[in-house]
């Protein structure tokens, strides 16, 4: 393409404290319309904001994870502007003097393993309040709209980008990344949903080689990460277009459609001087002190890079199994409950990205699932002890991943343990060469297929129950003693 994109991504993400940012109201999601307010985050004359200390110390942890300058001063602004959402008329936030200042996320270069990682700088992280919610109906006969209040004053952090974002699988991968420290760090569920993360994507673009930006356009209304790729896939296209045919990119606010799967204009873009920010006379300055952000730096837990690193050191575990297994921490701790309870690291890791995963469509319900670490962890011990074999283990995961039975129960019901009895699987071996001469003949003239033939023959007549290691070493000596009495006679 003859364009470069420039886009830079503002994430607003919910933190999960129990009460709201300058109030005592509960942040609990789900909650009765206007049920969660009080004279403060409805706007009422006379209320005043105190600070919430948990949101503080939340916004601390996510700029120190993400390589933030921590300010030591830091104050809250008035964004002036007029929605029937907000019921003061401005937004509590943070301009000229945010908490967080610069930092980045890391994301792979897209080369050869070993290769340094990509850095995505970030400008700032601030701390705001929400809005309300805007509810309007579908019936075009009776368009009505209604306003819920709950959500008004909820804490938010922003956590804005560079302009450093190229592709969309970069914004993609960005935001994967983004998601899965701030739930490490237990400072948000980051659950789109319900509106835990929302995402805005600025984006223009410009001619390849040249330093200066095209006009920025905003999207709004991207409530998925599928969504966010789609809607920059789909506006780099529009704005190619346009620019191929010498036509002017308009400064403005798209929304996303995701059922016609297209942008189209909401609003000319706002500028920051049309917000009219003023220091929020109602709200003192925050001053931390060095001891304060060192008590954060140490509160910090174990991170997926170093997770990822300590994976690959202590289980032995290859740099691509480790990234999977650190990306959500709930995988990363159900791997290494997993681990705990006995299973072998490499086993587990396999069972898990290969069985477990395939049967969720989110990995942050993990800690809800019905085969729980422990029964995991049991039935690969049974696999290890050759009580079952590799094929049935599956059978029976699916088993447990349906009922909630532990292994040994389904086991036991279903007569599923292994064959280990050699005169057993001797006997089976005999009645299939005897059944499958071509086969034999294919052997003994060194048609080394024709073995796993018989093997999986042997397989078939066990219902999978015959040791696969045994019923090998049985074919090969029975079938070896067949080719030695085939040169004899010669």
């Amino acid at each position: 393409m003859k364009y470069e994109p420039i886009i830079g991504l503002e994430v607003h993400v919910q933190l999960n404290t129990a009460s709201k940012i300058f109030c005592g109201c509960s942040t609990r999601f789900g909650a009765g319309p206007n049920t969660q307010t009080c004279p403060v985050c409805s706007g009422l004359p006379g209320g005043l904001p105190v600070l919430n200390s948990e949101a503080l110390k939340k916004v601390v942890l996510a700029g120190l994870a993400l390589g933030c300058e921590i300010s030591g001063n830091s104050t809250f602004d008035r964004k002036n502007y007029f929605y029937p959402d907000l019921p003061k008329a401005y937004q509590i936030s943070q301009f000229y003097r945010p908490i967080c200042l610069g930092g980045y996320i890391e994301l792979p270069s897209g080369g050869p393993p070993g290769q340094p990682m990509r850095r995505i700088g970030l400008t700032r992280i601030h701390l705001e309040e929400d809005a309300g919610k805007s509810i309007h109906s579908e019936d075009p006969e009776h368009p009505i709209s209604y306003v819920d209040f709950n959500r008004s004053g909820v804490p938010l952090i922003e956590i804005v980008s560079e302009p450093d974002i190229r592709t969309s699988d970069e914004a993609y991968g960005y935001l994967q990344r983004l998601k899965s420290i701030m739930k490490y760090l237990n400072v948000s569920d980051c659950n789109m949903e319900e509106g835990s993360l929302r995402c805005d994507v600025n984006i223009s673009l410009r001619e390849k080689g040249s330093e200066k930006f095209g006009e920025k356009v905003e999207l709004k209304n991207l409530n998925s990460f599928r969504s966010v790729k789609m809607a920059i896939d789909y506006e780099i296209d529009r704005q190619a277009k346009l620019l191929a045919a010498k036509e002017r990119i308009v400064q403005e606010t798209r929304l996303w459609d995701s059922r016609r799967a297209m942008t189209f204009a909401m609003r000319s873009k706002e500028e920051a001087r049309d917000y009219r920010y003023f220091p929020d006379p109602d709200l003192p300055p925050i001053h931390l002190d060095e001891k304060y952000i060192e008590d954060c730096r140490l509160a910090l837990p174990e991170l997926p890079d170093r997770k990822k690193a300590r994976f690959m050191e202590e289980y032995s575990l290859s740099e691509q199994d480790a990234e999977v297994l650190t990306s959500a921490r709930e995988l990363a701790d159900y791997f290494e409950m997993t681990v705990s309870r006995g299973a072998v690291p490499r086993r587990a890791s396999n069972w898990i990205q290969s069985e477990l995963l395939s049967r969720l469509d989110d990995v942050d319900r993990i800690g809800a699932f019905i085969v729980t670490p422990e029964k995991l962890a049991a039935l690969l011990s049974l696999i290890e002890d050759n009580t079952i074999s590799g094929k049935i283990a599956k059978a029976v995961f699916g088993e447990m991943a349906e009922s909630g039975a532990d292994a040994e129960t389904i086991i036991r019901e279903k007569g599923l343990r292994q064959v280990t009895d050699s005169s057993e699987i001797g006997q089976i071996a005999d009645r299939i060469i005897v059944a499958n001469p071509c086969s034999v003949a294919d052997y003994i003239h060194g048609k080394e297929k024709a073995l796993k033939f018989l093997v999986g023959q042997v397989m078939k007549e066990s219902r999978g129950k015959a040791n696969p290691r045994m019923t090998n070493e049985i074919l090969l000596e029975k079938l070896s003693r067949l080719q030695r009495l085939n040169e004899g006679g010669r």
